[in-house]
């Protein structure tokens, strides 16, 4: 007897294949927030999400009224309180599942931008609901779950000296809503 697939058998495999087909990812954009300490370290901040508690970068949805760099500066605010100058070129990206409520999740894949902060604020829009705080990139690698954001921690210098050298900043300004950009 032959081991191919008969006419059928194909026909049946491809409908299979059509009606189980995986659901394209959702695109999120995050913040790689960051500064230099008095000994010219660099140290990177996490936020807890709000439904578990683990680390991860302040990060979420696009905004239609904003570049996907806007987004990710104003998600930055939002979570962790923070401003400064969101460079528009990403530096990465990375994947993982977000719970949308006990029964669904979707995949989420998240373009992550360079974000030098200039100040930190204690009160913000989620200021009760999460904590911050700042770490060396690779302990803060270490606390977070997802493989390819542990990455872009672990290579958080290089990728934010190359971000410095070859990209466009958007300056912080009084106002969020009117951001000067310059090219560097």
């Amino acid at each position: 007897m032959s081991p191919e697939l008969t006419k059928r058998t194909r026909k049946k495999l491809r409908a299979a294949a059509k009606s189980s087909c995986v659901k394209p990812a959702r695109l999120q954009v995050g913040a790689l927030c960051w500064r230099y300490t008095a000994k010219d370290k660099i140290k990177v901040l996490l936020v807890t999400s709000r439904e578990t508690g683990r680390w991860v970068i302040p990060k979420g949805w696009t905004m239609s009224n904003r570049t996907t760099a806007g987004a990710a500066e104003r998600e930055a605010w939002e979570e962790a309180g923070v401003r400064g100058d969101i460079n528009v070129q990403s530096v990465g990206i990375y994947t993982y599942r977000k719970r949308l409520d006990r029964k669904r999740n979707v995949r989420c894949v998240v373009k992550v931008f360079p974000l030098e902060v200039k100040e930190q604020l204690k009160r913000y829009p989620e200021s009760g609901q999460r904590k911050t705080e700042w770490f060396n990139p690779a302990k803060a690698a270490r606390k977070v779950k997802e493989p390819e954001l542990r990455t872009i921690l672990l290579n958080a210098k290089s990728l934010i000296a190359h971000t410095q050298n070859h990209g466009s900043v958007v300056r912080a300004s009084e106002d969020p809503e009117l951001l000067d950009t310059i090219t560097v």
